[in-house]
């Protein structure tokens, strides 16, 4: 298969997190089974998505009585590598965080010390490791830390905050791979620049799930780039809405914020109809909350037709 059909196999969230974990395992190999336990995962998905990566040349699968052990291909391992971000790999090269720093203490001069803004990527890549092997991690540490750099500065500036006509909604469930990204993402194709929309997890996974990425898709929603991070404290004051999707009490409190909680199914290993019905769910609800964040401005929010 040439490289082109590999890379857009590759382009799976979930294949990339099911090479991550092989890549880090003593003997860089591993079974269906064990992959499906820790990503939470119904074994005939992983399944699925081994005979697609098996069928690109991209993983190597080597019966063993009634076990079949896969791991990465050879001639595909520098290619696997660029997808998963060789330096986070965990004998490769320490991410570079003081040229991280750096570049962002250029942008938020004037704002934060040089030393805040070190201690915040330091944290921010800590955070994101602590879910385990993902990747672009140190890239994906950047992007991080500047928002929280940006929440940062939102939230103690008040008078910029009262005087602020965008308002930021922060959409958290526990994982912030299913429900919260949903309503990040349909928010933001609905409300475009008029709202900041924020995402996290009270105990974050690796990657949002494919069955989630798909059904976005499917109603011209986009993830952008989006990956699940971790509840922070500046994201909490930073926020005008937080809206919580069945993480109980791991979210903070602070006077001045609208809290509302989404009952909502998870749609952690639902069937793909479950998860359109979920999605329309959710749907439904931000389009109300977005009517209500612009009834002041005369916007229309048409009804969900379906």
């Amino acid at each position: 298969m040439d490289s082109v059909e590999q890379m857009r196999v590759l382009g799976d969230p979930t294949r990339v997190r099911i090479l991550a974990l092989i890549r880090t395992t003593p003997d860089g190999r591993a079974l269906v089974g064990d992959l499906a336990r820790a990503l939470d995962l119904r074994q005939p998905t992983v399944s699925h998505h081994m005979k697609a990566l098996a069928h690109a040349g991209i993983v190597h699968r080597a019966p063993d009585g009634r076990r079949v052990w896969y791991s990465i291909a050879p001639d595909v391992a520098e290619r696997v590598e660029a997808v998963l971000g060789a330096g986070d790999a965990v004998d490769g090269p320490a991410p570079d965080l003081d040229r991280i720093a750096s570049d962002l203490d250029i942008r938020f001069r004037g704002v934060f010390a040089r030393e805040t803004v070190r201690a915040v990527v330091g944290e921010s890549y800590d955070l994101l490791a602590a879910a385990g092997p993902r990747p672009l991690l140190t890239s994906r540490s950047a992007s991080f830390a500047a928002s929280r750099l940006e929440a940062l500065a939102r939230a103690g500036d008040a008078e910029a905050r009262v005087s602020d006509a965008v308002p930021t909604v922060l959409f958290v469930c526990v994982q912030n791979a299913g429900r919260s990204q949903m309503a990040g993402a349909i928010l933001r194709r609905l409300a475009g620049d008029a709202v900041r929309v924020r995402t996290a997890g009270s105990r974050p996974a690796a990657e949002v799930r494919s069955a989630i990425a798909a059904s976005l898709d499917e109603i011209g929603a986009a993830l952008d780039g989006e990956f699940p991070k971790p509840l922070t404290d500046d994201a909490v004051r930073a926020a005008d809405v937080v809206v919580t999707m069945g993480c109980g009490d791991a979210c903070p409190v602070y006077p001045g914020r609208r809290y509302l909680d989404w009952d909502l199914e998870d749609p952690v290993g639902a069937s793909p109809e479950r998860i359109r019905a979920i999605r329309d769910d959710i749907e439904r609800r931000v389009r109300a909350l977005l009517g209500e964040l612009l009834s002041d401005r005369s916007l229309a929010v048409h009804p969900i037709d379906r």
